[in-house]
């Protein structure tokens, strides 16, 4: 004779939902799948599973009997971090107790940890939910977007992302950043200022060296100058979390979360991760944003009334320092080198540091726009900035400390090993006047010939390239044709007549 089957709280309610629509108790029965006299039973009253008393037996032994308070308590105790995992406390047992423990019991001691913890446990931490008032506070932070895939023309793309959020209403901003920069956290935020239309009262941050420094007898943070210059610009107030808790800047974290996977998505949606130009990608991330920020169109206009007005305009989104162009042609510039024109040596530039670009000016006129260096120590050295000189001196080449920003791209680095192999010593002399070739002809059409010299495999010097690079205009002899002589025409005529 087999089991007889358990009424469920499902087929309960079918039944009694069943008999409120009017329906017999046959019918009821039947929809439920239960006898008449079951559905009669359970009619009315409490349900099957609020029937049940607590079960208080074990369906199996307790493998851990014994060596549970023997063995693991005193451990769990001792943990006042609640740290310890129950994969480590097995690991005791099967090494204490050779064969009598295994694997396949891990699920039962995590639950046994996960108990004994919520009676005996350490405390945990308790966060606590905050009011956010309309236009009081906005919070901002950079986050790596390196997981994000992206490639500009087939390379990949290492970025940051600047968020800036209004912790009320949820409104953001966001940019393309390359480093945790003053100039593009300034950037950043007069961005999100003026796209706003107003001003929060407070903002918070961490303790990012771009708006903090060390103090150096204390040991503590404080706002850097130039920060809190932007701060009173704008008639903000800044408040910090404490280091080591990202929490505390909760809103700002949630806002990445949130944007990287709505980035995530569209990029999923557009079917391709690459991208022709930078702009191409900023304009995508721009469009997503708008598209969350659409989301809150109500909560923001709850918020609008509560800002402060901007000031009468934004400040420079650069900072300016003033080197002296130094007798290699150099410039230092926060701790990285650049070249400059050597016209220039001895001489006081402004330097306009752009969160992308370095730009130089002199007598009020921009004399070199550069790529920003990023990491300490970086440097860049124009091969045409030095050139002039250097032809004249090739013997420097050899141990010049920056060489290896002499080759423009990889076929000229090519070019040089192969100089070495068929000119030997004389391949630097061979290669500065190559060099100086492509810096007063084009890059381009010099790199052109060495690639052709390159693929044929024939030495080369500097003549072989130049021939290919600048073709010797052929001489046209010059031909002089006399002015001819009117008088025998008028001879001619004259004999006729006659």
């Amino acid at each position: 004779m087999g089991e007889i089957p358990m009424v469920t709280d499902a087929q309960v309610r079918v039944v009694r939902r069943k008999r409120m629509e009017g329906k017999t108790q046959e019918v009821a029965a039947a929809a439920a799948g239960m006898s008449v006299r079951s559905a009669r039973t359970w009619a009315r009253g409490s349900l099957p599973s609020h029937a049940k008393g607590p079960r208080t037996w074990r369906t199996r032994v307790d493998p851990f009997t014994g060596s549970w308070e023997r063995d693991l308590v005193p451990l769990l105790t001792r943990d006042t971090a609640g740290g310890l995992e129950a994969t480590t406390l097995l690991d005791v047992l099967i090494e204490r107790y050779p064969g009598q423990f295994h694997a396949g019991q891990l699920r039962t001691l995590q639950r046994r940890v996960r108990d004994w913890r919520a009676l005996h446990g350490p405390e945990k931490e308790v966060f606590f939910e905050q009011v956010h008032p309309p236009g009081r506070e906005a919070q901002f932070d950079f986050t790596h977007a390196g997981e994000l895939g992206v490639t500009i023309a087939g390379e990949p793309f290492a970025h940051l992302l600047f968020e800036f959020i209004l912790t009320y209403s949820g409104w953001r901003w966001a940019e393309i950043a390359f480093g945790e920069t003053f100039e593009a956290m300034l950037s950043g935020l007069q961005g999100a200022l003026w796209e706003l239309g107003g001003v929060p009262e407070v903002v918070r941050h961490d303790n990012l060296s771009a708006a903090t420094h060390e103090l150096r007898r204390t040991g503590g943070r404080t706002l850097t100058r130039q920060f809190r210059d932007v701060l009173d610009h704008y008639g903000l107030r800044s408040t910090r979390i404490h280091p080591g808790r990202a929490h505390e800047n909760g809103v700002a974290e949630q806002a990445h979360a949130s944007l990287k996977s709505a980035l995530a998505q569209a990029l999923v949606l557009r079917g391709s991760r690459d991208f022709p130009h930078r702009g191409d990608y900023h304009a995508f991330v721009q469009e997503v944003r708008a598209r969350l920020n659409r989301r809150i169109d109500e909560r923001l206009a709850h918020e609008r009334p509560g800002l402060h007005p901007l000031p009468p305009a934004p400040i420079p989104a650069y900072t300016t320092c003033h080197p002296t162009v130094r007798r290699w042609s150099t410039i230092r510039v926060g701790g990285r080198t650049y070249s400059v024109p050597a016209r220039l040596i001895g001489h006081t530039v402004e330097v306009r540091q752009h969160p992308d670009v370095v730009e130089v000016h002199y007598g009020g006129r921009c004399v070199e726009t550069m790529p920003r260096l990023r990491g300490p120590g970086a440097h860049r050295i124009d091969y045409r900035h030095v050139i002039w000189s250097l032809v004249r001196k090739p013997g420097a080449f050899a141990r010049y400390r920056y060489r290896e920003d002499l080759f423009p791209s990889l076929t000229f680095r090519r070019a040089y090993d192969a100089l070495q192999g068929w000119r030997g010593e004389r391949a630097d002399i061979e290669y500065v006047r190559i060099l100086h070739l492509a810096a007063s002809t084009m890059e381009r059409i010099v790199e052109a010939a060495l690639a052709t010299v390159l693929v044929g495999g024939q030495p080369f010097d500097y003549a072989t390239v130049k021939a290919l690079a600048v073709p010797a205009t052929p001489l046209v002899p010059e031909v002089t044709i006399p002015e001819p002589d009117l008088g025998v025409y008028d001879a001619l005529l004259a004999g006729g007549t006659r």
